[in-house]
């Protein structure tokens, strides 16, 4: 009796050492805690870092070296050796091989750490509150470089592009999103990669509207003239229509075309999409302003004068 109640013990015990390692019995998958590999890069050594060597019963071996500009460090009485490009466990093997290979120690046991980076920042710029070199010490996302740097600026665009300094001929272009699980937070970030938030593109709207002033095209894909005149609080009652002009930048200076708002508004002539820099005037109408009676706003008139000078 003794001998069963032995063997029941042993087996639940085992079952209880087993079972973690195996697969969920309903729904086949590994446990989340198992397996989980982090997703940070390893920092590398790069020229310009200190690193502390430790031999271990060693200490006139022992002391910190500064990797120099061909990204070399001279290991004590083994002399020069390149440890550029690789992480602090990957030198501490070549530092042995290096003592083992040269007869100073037979069985050396070496430890590297890189007390201090030197080029291991990444550089954030654009439309930020503050631009700068942000180190990268352990897995982190574009957003939490983009809150490093301060935030953004009210004239930040959405689009965000990583240029990898490993391969800067092809950056990664992404849209800025601060909700959880977006994009922006799974892009691989690396040591010397530049982050450049966009600035948005702004379009104005002058003249006898609500509310002249310049709008961003990124509160909207896709912005258009309708768009833009409904940003301005639409038009007032004394507005000319037929007489607005869309003003365009160009390498050359500006061009004008005619905008006839008022087919436009009735869905009768296409609604022009707007590009960054584009300026919508709307005049007054005398004949509504004598009709309407005369007080109407000189905002337009002024509007008008600041649109020629621009």
């Amino acid at each position: 009796m003794h001998s069963r109640k032995f063997r029941i013990l042993l087996v639940i015990s085992a079952m209880s050492i087993v079972l973690p390692l195996h697969v969920d019995a309903q729904s086949g998958a590994i446990p989340e805690e198992v397996g989980v590999q982090s997703t940070a890069h390893a920092l590398r050594i790069s020229s310009g870092d200190l690193l502390d060597l430790i031999v271990f019963d060693t200490p006139e071996l022992s002391g910190k070296l500064r990797v120099n500009e061909v990204g070399q460090i001279a290991v004590p009485v083994a002399g020069a050796m390149r440890v550029s490009g690789m992480t602090s466990e990957e030198a501490a093997v070549a530092i042995e091989e290096k003592l083992r290979s040269t007869d100073v120690l037979k069985y050396p046991h070496v430890t590297v750490f890189i007390s201090e980076y030197a080029t291991q920042g990444v550089t954030v710029v654009g439309e930020v509150k503050t631009p700068g070199i942000y180190p990268l010490l352990g897995g982190h996302g574009v957003l939490d470089f983009v809150s490093a740097a301060g935030g953004v600026t009210p004239m930040a665009g959405k689009a965000i592009t990583v240029t990898h300094k490993s391969d800067p001929a092809h950056p990664e272009i992404v849209q800025l999103d601060s909700k959880p699980g977006s994009i922006t937070q799974y892009v691989d970030i690396r040591p010397g990669d530049t982050v450049n938030i966009s600035r948005s593109g702004i379009v104005y709207v002058l003249g006898d509207v609500g509310k002249p002033g310049g709008f961003l095209i990124e509160n909207n894909d896709r912005l258009t003239v309708i768009q833009a005149v409904a940003l301005a609080q639409g038009t007032n009652r004394t507005a000319s229509l037929n007489k607005a002009r869309l003003i365009h930048k160009q390498n050359d200076g500006h061009g004008e075309v005619q905008v006839p708002l008022k087919p436009i508004l009735a869905g009768k002539s296409p609604d022009p999409r707007l590009n960054d820099g584009d300026i919508i005037f709307v005049p007054t109408s005398g004949e509504k302003v004598f009709l309407y009676g005369v007080g109407s706003s000189v905002v337009p008139g002024v509007a008008g004068a600041l649109i020629h000078h621009y």
